[in-house]
């Protein structure tokens, strides 16, 4: 049987405007062609009285916002942001292997909540949606939370951790909401909203 595109995205190719390599990965499994954009240096800074919950969303504007200028005719371009709320605060990417040690202690044994941002542009339309998805961890022992700090060195994720990785597999019990949200890529609610932007 012939490999048919789907009709909405004749002639367009993804272009993502993400160093994630997990983004990268997750976007290919969609079948979609995928490009990545040079990256640029984005301020992923937010307003202290933005709503925690906006904050993923913000972002990725502002990271759509600094590729604006970049994508061509038949490209979509795609920024996506991915936070951790716990306890009534936002938690990007630690900067150290000591704060994300002092993320996972925070995480342990509560359950918190990740908002990923995707901003999609094409041509002049852009549109702005959010995921949500609920994460319950196991009590961690320090012990757990130093061979995956040591080993895995997950200073480039939200949250300090990684669901696919080895504290996700040992130490996660419960998920509410969108796996691959988690991962870094809500594909189910980002399949749906390009149908909508290229309709």
């Amino acid at each position: 049987m012939e490999n048919k595109e789907f009709e909405f995205l004749k002639g367009k190719t993804l272009l993502l405007a993400s160093a994630s390599p997990r983004r990268r990965e997750l976007l290919g499994n969609l079948g979609i062609p995928v490009e990545l954009a040079t990256l640029h240096d984005v301020d992923e800074s937010y307003p202290d009285t933005l709503a925690l919950e906006d904050v993923a969303p913000y972002v990725s504007k502002k990271k759509a916002a600094a590729y604006k200028s970049e994508f061509a005719d038949g490209q979509v371009l795609v920024a996506a942001d991915t936070v951790v709320i716990s306890d009534g605060k936002v938690l990007g990417k630690p900067h150290s292997e000591d704060e994300a040690r002092r993320m996972l202690r925070q995480l342990s044994g509560s359950t918190h909540r990740v908002v990923t941002g995707v901003t999609l542009v094409s041509g002049s339309k852009t549109l702005t949606f959010a995921e949500h998805t609920d994460v319950t961890f196991d009590e961690l022992t320090d012990d757990e939370i130093d061979y995956y700090v040591d080993r895995f060195r997950p200073l480039d994720k939200a949250g300090a951790y990684g669901i696919q990785e080895w504290i996700g597999y040992i130490g996660i019990s419960g998920i509410s909401g969108d796996y691959y949200n988690v991962v870094g890529l809500p594909l189910r609610s980002l399949y749906r909203h390009l149908r909508a932007l290229l309709a």
